[in-house]
């Protein structure tokens, strides 16, 4: 078709369909524009057709609004809906009207993970409007002097940013190419110019589909090299800046020197504002072509983690927005983790905490997370002082959660639990437990609590007051095991916290033979079997609520799942320090089931360890010891045990022997004979006694027995040593091979963030 045939263009609107928009109160209206040339005679010579859509936003639409009134107005407004679908736009309307928000903090977290492309700058901003039909002579542009090549990449520039022209841009083979040679000839000639065009490439890595053009012109290995160019030169221009600084503060009465500096300090913030703007750009094209992982590993081997913390040294909030989100997305690979230990990362980022900036301290937060997952960097954490930083964040709602994640990482290491008594954040995770109106407690501050409640001071601070009643009536409400998981670790404190306890021990054994869930019982099981109250009459509590039954047919071997059979052994443990639960026990045949249990888990340590803890317990009492002694075969399977592998085990096993040697050591001390049986001579067998029968008078004087029962009971080595908070004699639970106490368990369910 030749121009001067067209005569005449004609243009047709046909409207289409109507929706509503997906997060706006506002109506979508799409439609159809078909523009035609006419030429002289009326004849189509050309015509092409375009789908377009309005967004007709409805600002004043709430719970109020007058549906049929606002739909007639619409449809008298806009052309593009017709009469006839006036029905159809109150009926959209009335979605709109009852369509629920998003949920709370949604908006943020979308605008948190979205960065913003970078803003106008200078250099970019021109008064011409580009055309992609005069791209040619953009193009002849960037072949003339630096200003042109300036203004001709600041209008393709212009295009780029319209995602519309992409597609013709790709097909421009020219364009692109002379885009890529100007860069890597002159960028070090204008800031400005290598701006433009990495942001024109930019432009292209926001779609993935055209990432492989940017490796084509190996764009990124080169932003790699401007970026570590232009780091360095601002290392250069703070260290003149700073010689100039010395010679001012050297001579303060020269005006010459101090115009000099303040020149020298305006040029430097000028080219700092350039400069920010060139790295943003670089950074934030690596940061997508690091979408595909063999490309992000490219980037670690020509250290990007090293350029990257070295720009957190900079104070444009946009940038350093772009630099954490980097991290971030790195710090997910231990080779990159690695790297940023031996930068000090931590230190960095412990300036930036608290910050003024919402979205970077958010941000700055979520890299902390992912690094909090390493050992050596919490402990640094500590050590910079994030700890009281990071707690009084726990009161602003944007960032709890991600804070709590972290201070639930701090307390894995049980040195830093008790740093936590010296801060406020104890009353403030008081004060969210006890306002949470949900069945259930947030996982992420459930499991804060639990681990704090596992040291002493901090479980002190959490009874305080009301705590532990509050505590405890929500758990009992709720049938909540994980709430009942940290009382159970407040109660393995010895003291006064201990105590508290006593009034809640009929709650507690009335859970247990109730049909509540199994988690709910363990844990209520494992509370009352920490509760090795002098005072607390055990005897009584097994009679009123009939839990002999319960504890020996659980006993059996399968009869239910391992961790409630575990719990019952170790309650069994407790009570049987009282010489009238011992009795009653051992009547009741719980004995035979504990040895049958014994040769069921004989492979598992745990099980092992708490059965001959309560065969020690039982020992001390006659009428138990006499049991054991006599009817069972408990004394040969302590002996085979001596040997086993697991240190523990022999221990429990070698002072629960010395206990039951000891009534045939009394009458050697008082008769000076050895009664000649076939258990006494295993005893020197096995080396229990030395081989002349000559017994230490220390060893006996540590004994005495009183009514046949044992006072003075010998306290496990490991004890006596490590306590867990109980008196010497007073005997703890043993710790098992899996290094940790049964009434402790780590709960540890997070993954980065």
């Amino acid at each position: 078709m030749q121009p001067e045939d067209a005569r005449y263009l004609k243009r047709k609107v046909k409207g289409g369909n109507i929706d509503v928009h997906p997060t706006e109160k506002a109506l979508v209206v799409h439609y159809e524009v078909e523009a035609t040339i006419l030429g002289e005679m009326g004849d189509t010579m050309l015509g092409e057709r375009k789908e377009c859509q309005k967004i007709i936003r409805l600002k004043s639409l709430n719970a109020n609004t007058d549906i049929t009134s606002l739909a007639r107005k619409v449809v008298e407004e806009c052309k593009l809906i017709h009469p006839s679908k006036l029905a159809e736009v109150e009926q959209l309307l009335y979605y709109l009207q009852n369509r629920r928000g998003s949920p709370p903090g949604r908006e943020k977290r979308e605008k948190i993970s979205k960065l913003k492309d970078p803003p106008p700058f200078e250099g970019m901003e021109i008064d011409e409007i580009a055309n992609i039909n005069d791209i040619e002579d953009y193009i002849e542009l960037l072949y003339e002097d630096i200003p042109d090549k300036v203004r001709g990449s600041a209008l393709i520039l212009q295009l780029a940013r319209n995602p519309d022209n992409l597609e013709e841009l790709l097909q421009n083979e020219t364009a692109l190419g002379a885009l890529a040679r100007v860069l890597r000839e002159d960028w070090k000639q204008s800031v400005e110019l290598a701006t433009n065009i990495i942001y024109i490439f930019f432009c292209f890595s926001s779609f993935s589909q055209f990432h492989g053009l940017i490796t084509h012109y190996k764009i990124g290995a080169l932003c790699m090299n401007i970026i570590d160019h232009e780091l360095k030169r601002h290392d250069l221009w703070q260290e003149e800046l700073h010689k100039k600084k010395k010679v001012v503060d050297d001579d303060s009465d020269n005006h010459v020197l101090k115009k000099d500096y303040e020149k020298t300090y305006k040029k430097y913030q000028g080219l700092v504002i350039k400069q920010e703007q060139l790295l943003r750009v670089a950074f934030y094209l690596l940061l997508n072509l690091a979408e595909d992982t063999r490309t992000e590993l490219k980037m670690r081997n020509k250290n990007i983690v090293h350029m990257l913390v070295k720009s957190l040294d900079r104070e444009n909030f946009e940038l350093l927005i772009l630099v954490m989100s980097f991290l971030k997305k790195l710090s997910v690979f231990v080779e990159n983790k690695n790297d940023m230990v031996e930068l000090n990362i931590i230190e960095k980022l412990s300036k930036l905490v608290p910050c003024e900036h919402e979205d970077l301290l958010n941000i700055t937060l979520r890299l902390l997370l992912n690094l909090s997952f390493d050992t050596g960097l919490r402990n640094k954490m500590v050590q910079v002082g994030l700890l009281p930083k990071l707690t009084s964040l726990i009161g602003i709602e944007s960032h709890r959660q991600i804070v709590m994640c972290i201070l639930y990482h701090v307390t894995m290491d049980d040195r830093f639990k008790s740093m936590f008594a010296y801060t406020d954040c104890i009353p403030q995770l008081m004060k969210m437990l006890f306002e949470c109106a949900e069945e259930h407690i947030d996982m992420e501050l459930i499991s804060f609590c639990i681990n704090l409640a596992s040291n002493k001071r901090n479980a002190q601070l959490i009874c305080e007051g009301n705590g532990l009643k509050m505590l405890m009536k929500r758990a009992f409400k709720f049938k909540d095991s994980l709430l009942m998981k940290m009382i159970r670790n407040i109660s393995q404190h010895e003291g006064q916290t201990k105590n508290l306890f006593i009034d809640y021990v009929g709650d507690l054994a009335a859970q247990i033979n109730s049909n509540e869930s199994e988690e709910f019982v363990i844990e209520c099981l494992g509370t009352l079997a920490n509760l090795t109250v002098p005072d607390l009459d055990w005897e009584l509590v097994l009679k009123e609520y009939n839990l002999v039954p319960f504890l020996k047919d659980k006993l059996k071997p399968g009869s239910t799942e391992d961790d409630l059979v575990l719990e019952v052994v170790i309650m069994i443990g407790t009570v049987s320090m009282d010489d009238s639960c011992a009795a009653m026990l051992a009547k009741s045949g719980i004995i035979p089931a504990l040895i049958e249990l014994l040769n069921a888990k004989q492979e598992d340590d745990e099980f092992v360890c708490q059965i001959v803890y309560v065969f020690y317990q039982m020992v001390f009492h006659q009428a138990t010891r006499d049991v054991i002694i006599k009817e069972t075969q408990a004394p040969a399977y302590l002996i085979d045990l001596m040997h086993d592998k697991n240190a523990e085990i022999r221990k429990v096993c070698d002072n629960t022997l010395d206990i039951i040697a000891l009534p045939v050591l009394e009458d050697v001390k008082q008769n000076s004979t050895i009664v000649n049986d076939e258990y006494f001579l295993t005893l020197f067998v096995d080396g229990l006694l030395p081989p002349d029968g000559s017994i230490s008078p220390d060893f006996l004087s540590d004994y005495q027995f009183q009514n046949g029962d044992l006072i003075g009971q010998h306290p496990f080595s490991s004890m006596a040593i490590e306590g867990f908070g109980q008196a010497v004699n007073f005997p703890g639970r043993p710790v098992t091979a899996y290094g940790y106490r049964p009434d402790d368990p780590y709960l540890y369910s997070f993954g980065s963030r």
